[in-house]
């Protein structure tokens, strides 16, 4: 009988890996105030609205258990009023806000939201007319980030050019303590006149410890079409995990901006069929070690790992 139940055990499949999402955002499309984005062009979101309960809905039967909401409105606001919703639901286990490194009240309005153990960082990129190459170019801005980094927060960029990738290079090495995380990689498709430029990236991207990938916008549209099997991002997501390796590539699923390309459903199954091939470690540093280590989240509700 003992060596029976042995076996049982021996047999028994691994447990399911649980996921945690570095990228979600929300927002209210009907406070008084509207919302400055409400999600992708016949999003259901555009009326409803996107708010933690309605992506648990669905994420939780994906074994996803918990979430980190990146900002997606420029108001300065909207940060108190992301981090007060998130603060209702365990399920988000972080928030990285919008805040100006070289705005004057950058350092009082810092400092007052990382009192929020919810506030992991800030997003800056190519969105509400922000420019990081030019940022990285100014003494302000990077005092601000090196101010980000004694917070031990982290800096989020926002939809990757050639241009972004080398200000992300020669941000890290003027402020080598801070951890930066690059999104939407696997989307981006450099034209061939900036092919080498793009490649000289990421080798420096990967030679630099504090730099994490987020390989989210994975079923994206290209040439009007949105391909929803492995085999047409395969090739993309193994360079992009050659280059950053098996600590420091994450999880997103860009929700609910995906619903513009792809369900979260089909997400999530292309990141386990790509991940299945690797080894049960790189898969649990994919789907949430990672995330831990980039953004120091709190685990808020008893399935989310520790």
């Amino acid at each position: 009988m003992a060596l029976a139940a042995g076996t049982a055990v021996a047999d028994a499949p691994p447990a399911a890996i649980p996921i945690i999402d570095s990228h979600i955002h929300l927002f209210d499309p009907n406070r008084p105030q509207g919302a400055p984005y409400a999600g992708p062009a016949g999003s259901s979101t555009r009326k409803t609205g996107a708010f933690p309960e309605a992506y648990a809905a669905l994420a939780r039967p994906l074994g996803i258990v918990g979430a980190l909401e990146i900002e997606a409105s420029p108001w300065v606001e909207d940060n108190l009023w992301a981090l007060e919703v998130a603060a209702r639901s365990g399920f988000v286990v972080g928030k990285v806000g919008n805040l100006k490194p070289d705005a004057q009240d950058f350092a009082e309005l810092l400092e007052r939201f990382a009192r929020n153990p919810l506030f992991r960082g800030i997003r800056y990129g190519n969105l509400w007319g922000y420019d990081l190459a030019r940022g990285a170019a100014s003494p302000a801005f990077l005092e601000g980030l090196r101010r980000l980094a004694r917070a031990d927060l982290v800096l989020d960029t926002a939809n990757p050019t050639t241009s972004l990738l080398e200000a992300v290079v020669r941000i890290s090495d003027a402020v080598p303590d801070l951890r930066i995380v690059i999104d939407h990689l696997p989307a981006f498709e450099p034209p061939p006149s900036a092919a080498a430029d793009y490649e000289r990236s990421l080798r420096a991207l990967g030679e630099r410890q504090q730099i994490y990938c987020k390989l989210s916008a994975v079923l994206h549209r290209v040439d009007g079409q949105v391909h929803t099997d492995l085999a047409s991002h395969a090739a993309r997501l193994e360079r992009l995990y050659e280059t950053f390796g098996a600590d420091r590539v994450l999880f997103g699923s860009d929700w609910p901006n995906s619903d513009g390309t792809a369900e979260l459903v089909d997400i999530v199954r292309v990141a386990k069929e790509y991940f299945a091939a690797k080894p049960r470690d790189a898969q649990e540093k994919f789907f949430w070690r990672n995330s831990l280590r980039a953004y120091k989240w709190a685990r808020r509700l008893p399935e989310q790992p520790r």
